[in-house]
């Protein structure tokens, strides 16, 4: 294979044949029109109760001393107060009507157009994509097959003119959360290349797949193995092989996928499957998730802070499913070799700095899905990278080296 070939392959850019625009492209306008609807439930409701709660503390601490007196200048300033936020909110939900109006009409630039636009999509996906979903938004993502920015048709049209170099090996690369697959790219510049450029060199067809990171895992699983299947079915050759590669939740989503397959084992996807690699997946949950679900709940328990609490808990159900990971209901399978890899801030050998501090995100011993005799992944590789962020794994030296280790 020619290098132009393989760059080709792993950039996955394709003529105006191979790809297929949604239906609905959300624009810079609708963005606007979201962050006026989330300014009003959030920021200004937030404020107004926590002002409120504050008060009523304070003028609750005086009516005794004061033998009532202090109800009349109570009431006073929650005439006043009361009208101003009311005055606020109906602003911002006027202005979120009327961008919303003019975004339907496809007026502005697409959100999709630029990288920055489609990175800040795919945030908004992880904090809100649930509700995003549920409520028709345009902003919500649908998972699809990616290349140069664009989605692909699954299809035999569609992926012949995506791929017109395939092989019979595919590798598929899952992002994680408030992620999107140009995230493979980080650090590019440092590096020179990606994995999904180094695999295409050594004979892979990389498949890079965009989805919602703010829907439940299990719901992200049957999504994949239907999008796969269809894949399989439609690619330009026979498919002799398939790795899966996932970042974060990526990992997650590909074990959902394969253990919702509902083919017959000798025609689905999965019996293709050789290899899972997943990259600080939170096998066993991520303590920062589940801190932060254990913080709301005790904000909430003081009227002052009920409102903090509040925004702690609009978190998606993506990020819920990540407190407690897979259970293990969700088996590995059982042809598939399974390279788990785990990263740490620091460089120490302590179990306390790799399994409570981690990489910030995600401890070894989630990474791994190895806990107190628990080992969801007997006879696993393991990989660590000590003096690594959670982040860094999307595009680092030494796991390129175990991947193309792993993948011969």
């Amino acid at each position: 294979m020619s290098t132009q070939q393989s760059s080709g392959q792993a950039s996955g850019q394709a003529s105006g044949r191979s790809t297929r625009q949604p239906t609905r492209q959300p624009t810079v306008i609708q963005a606007l029109a979201l962050a006026s609807v989330v300014a009003d439930e959030l920021v200004v409701g937030t404020v107004r109760d926590t002002h409120h709660a504050v008060a009523d503390r304070v003028h609750g601490l005086l009516r005794r001393p004061t033998r009532g007196a202090s109800r009349l200048p109570e009431l006073a300033h929650r005439a006043v107060s009361a009208p101003v936020y009311a005055g606020l909110g109906l602003g911002l939900r006027t202005l979120a009507t009327g961008l919303g109006a003019v975004g339907s009409t496809g007026l502005g630039p697409s959100l999709e157009g630029d990288r920055h636009g489609r990175h800040l999509r795919a945030a908004v996906n992880g904090l809100i994509g649930d509700r995003l979903r549920d409520e028709r938004h345009p902003m919500a993502i649908e998972m699809s097959v990616r290349t140069h920015g664009h989605d692909v048709e699954a299809s035999p049209r569609g992926l012949a003119a995506a791929y017109p170099s395939a092989t019979g090996r595919v590798v598929v690369l899952l992002h994680g959360l408030c992620e999107d697959e140009e995230h493979f790219r980080r650090h590019r510049h440092r590096r020179g290349t990606t994995y999904a450029e180094e695999l295409a060199a050594d004979g892979w067809t990389p498949v890079l797949v965009r989805y919602n990171t703010g829907l439940p895992l299990r719901e992200n699983g049957v999504e994949l193995t239907a999008l796969l299947q269809r894949v399989v079915g439609a690619w330009p050759v026979p498919v002799e092989r398939v790795a899966l590669v996932g970042h974060s939740m990526g990992g997650l989503v590909a074990r959902a996928a394969a253990a919702v397959a509902t083919e017959p084992e000798d025609a689905s996807w999965t019996r293709l499957v050789t290899d899972v690699v997943t990259l600080s997946t939170p096998h066993l949950g991520a303590p920062l998730a589940g801190g932060v679900g254990h913080g709301s709940r005790a904000l909430a328990r003081l009227p002052e802070a009920a409102a903090f609490a509040r925004i702690l808990d609009q978190r998606s159900r993506g990020v819920h499913d990540l407190v407690a990971g897979l259970a293990d209901d969700v088996p590995a399978l059982p042809r598939a070799r399974y390279h788990l890899v785990s990263a740490a801030l620091s460089t120490s050998e302590l179990g306390l700095l790799r399994n409570v501090v981690g990489d910030l995100l995600v401890g070894q011993e989630s990474a791994y899905g190895r806990r107190r005799g628990r080992d969801l992944f007997p006879g696993a590789d393991v990989l660590h990278v000590p003096g690594g962020n959670h982040f860094d794994l999307l595009n680092h030296a030494d796991v390129a080296v175990a991947l193309r280790r792993w993948l011969r």
